[in-house]
């Protein structure tokens, strides 16, 4: 994110590039020639904006390209909230996608380290590609089919949100370690099922089913809850290896 600014007001923010000389909006014609993180810069409008480094959100919401659909941040954070990995973990995410959750992940374990699995050329050069424009180095991408397995072992966490989970459940479990944690996404009550079979196999304890509902409201003239919201996204299970 070293390669952009956060313009903000209270009317909204902007992302630029900081390789911009002029930026042309609405608001009206921005210099960007001399402008620097915790300064003031004005449009020939006269519209007023602060000068910031853009968050890990902006990035997410502004500056990388979607490809798959990806795991939102509202279910990121839940994931990170009952796993709790440590600063140095290692995590195996697969699929890969947009590499939205590798992004995600990688920025909550500067320590430790984030390989990512992706069969599909094109996600994958996709994903490469918002890597590069994020500047994270502990995510390591790799071009392979996990339903043939993975090849890391003693993972403190694994995330599964692709088709054939049920093949890479196994791989899964024998790559985690004693009291690590698997985490699958499941969009449709026929794969949580199926999943759900599936982990009975297995030595796993603390085993969860849970969905993230965020209702958001407004604020301005009345206040009270959205008439849209963002509700159900997926089903998020959770299961701690035993042995």
């Amino acid at each position: 994110m070293k390669k952009y600014f956060l313009l903000a007001s209270k009317d909204g923010c902007i992302i630029v590039k900081k390789e911009k000389k002029i930026l042309n909006t609405h608001f009206g014609r921005i210099d960007l020639s001399k402008i620097k993180i915790g300064r003031k810069v004005k449009s020939h409008l006269g519209k007023e904006f602060i000068v910031l480094k853009p968050s890990l959100r902006d990035f997410l919401e502004k500056i990388a390209k979607r490809g798959a659909q990806v795991i939102l941040p509202k279910d990121m954070a839940l994931i990170l909230a009952y796993t709790t990995p440590k600063p140095d973990s290692l995590i195996l995410d697969s699929g890969t996608g947009s590499a939205f959750a590798a992004i995600y992940l990688a920025n909550f374990i500067p320590k430790g380290k984030v390989v990512s699995y992706e069969i599909d050329e094109r996600f994958f050069k996709l994903a490469k590609e918002n890597l590069k424009e994020i500047g994270l180095k502990n995510v390591v991408l790799k071009r392979k089919d996990a339903t043939k397995g993975f090849d890391e072992k003693n993972a403190d966490l694994i995330i599964l949100d692709l088709k054939d989970v049920i093949k890479v459940i196994p791989h899964a479990f024998e790559s985690l370690k004693s009291g690590g944690y698997l985490i699958i996404y499941c969009p449709t009550v026929d794969e949580l099922l199926s999943v759900c079979k599936e982990l009975e196999k297995y030595s796993f304890f603390e085993r969860k089913i849970v969905e993230n509902i965020v209702r958001e409201w407004q604020f301005r003239k009345t206040l009270r809850p959205k008439t849209m919201g963002l509700m159900h996204t997926g089903f998020i299970v959770i299961a701690r290896k035993l042995s």
